[in-house]
């Protein structure tokens, strides 16, 4: 694919593209995320350390089981990676206590749950701010991409289970614990100690995850930008400017292009690039929302549907390897992948015919 790029658009083009692309999006992109991700981590480590996430947690335990069919500790999980990011349940599942109220074939689907809400907070907060850029109150559009996340999800979770209790419906653990609660740790000291500690620790893990999606952004979106977008000026050719390339997804998307629009609403081929993005890297998928805006191909059709798509699937093509190789499930990794292919592309389209509704 580079070569076809390299080929059509000259050497010297090419890599001074190449080059201008990923440093815009570094400048302008990447450091956007990152100050998004340590204020949405401040606020998230205030939440857990003054027991509001435990408030949540309370008062969404009752909808678990009958939704997900989980214990009603999978709450916390939902929560900590909606704050965070998918692997933020793994450290949940190494926790004994918390994983004593899982039966054996409901373990693997801790990861189809984590990942569904992963970044939630900091994909609906980007979405939002990009309101002024189009001059749209986008807050409803995020909303509804929140809520197609959630039945997303319940569709992935469920779907994987048929599996896993095909598998593991029969096996009883080897060790059960006593019953005992999943409890929170809290800092010591005065209010204002705790309240400041836990405001830069939470600061903190948003600048790692602001570090952690450099190399998907720079790397995945500055290849899917070279393949989505045509030259800057056609009536010149190749520049060797950011974000030039040949609109090889753009051609792609208009050999589908009616089921697109029909499933997601989209009025355009290139906004195909973002779903796609997203099954790699969201933080390199949400890259591309700057671009799709001052081309005006984007609505707020589509920023539900991207909230919805982008938070389901979060990246998980990179992570769920990993994460059930963690839970130790790692023969499962294609069934959990599978479901979650379907949870993530009906979240799009629940989000896009409840946008109709409305």
């Amino acid at each position: 694919m580079f070569y076809l790029v390299e080929e059509t658009m000259g050497t010297a083009n090419f890599f001074k593209t190449l080059m201008a692309t990923a440093h815009d999006l570094l400048i302008n992109t990447v450091f956007f995320i990152m100050a998004v991700a340590v204020l949405t981590g401040s606020f998230s480590s205030l939440l857990f350390e003054f027991g509001v996430a435990d408030l949540i947690d309370f008062l969404l335990k009752p909808l678990i089981k009958p939704l997900y069919n989980l214990p009603g500790v999978s709450v916390m999980g939902i929560i900590s990676t909606y704050f965070s990011d998918n692997p933020a349940i793994i450290a949940l599942a190494k926790d004994k206590r918390f994983m004593n109220n899982f039966e054996k074939w409901q373990e693997p689907l801790l990861c189809n749950l984590g990942t569904s809400f992963g970044m939630g907070l900091i994909v609906s907060t980007f979405m939002i701010a990009q309101g002024n850029r189009m001059s749209v109150n986008l807050v409803p559009a995020v909303i509804i991409g929140n809520i197609g996340a959630f039945l997303g999800s319940i569709i992935s979770v469920r779907m994987f289970s048929y599996f896993t209790k095909k598998k593991l419906g029969n096996v009883k653990k080897t060790e059960r614990l006593y019953p005992q609660e999943y409890y929170r740790e809290t800092r010591p000291g005065s209010f204002m100690e705790r309240f400041l500690e836990a405001l830069l620790d939470g600061g903190k893990s948003g600048v790692e995850i602001g570090l952690g999606i450099i190399p998907g952004v720079l790397v995945i979106s500055t290849f899917v930008m070279m393949i989505t977008f045509g030259p800057n000026d056609p009536s010149k050719g190749y520049q060797g400017l950011a974000y030039e390339g040949i609109p090889v997804l753009p051609y792609l998307g208009k050999k589908i292009f009616v089921f697109i629009k029909a499933l997601f609403g989209f009025n355009s081929p290139e906004l195909i690039a973002f779903p796609l993005t997203s099954l790699g890297s969201t933080g390199a998928a949400l890259a591309l929302i700057p671009k799709f805006i001052d081309l005006k191909i984007i609505n707020p059709n589509d920023i539900a549907v991207f909230t919805a798509m982008g938070m389901t699937w979060s990246g998980y093509l990179s992570t769920h390897v990993a994460m059930m190789d963690e839970l130790g499930y790692r023969y499962l990794t294609g069934k959990a992948i599978l479901a979650h292919t379907f949870g993530g592309l009906l979240s799009g389209v629940i989000a896009h015919f409840i946008f109709l509704l409305i």
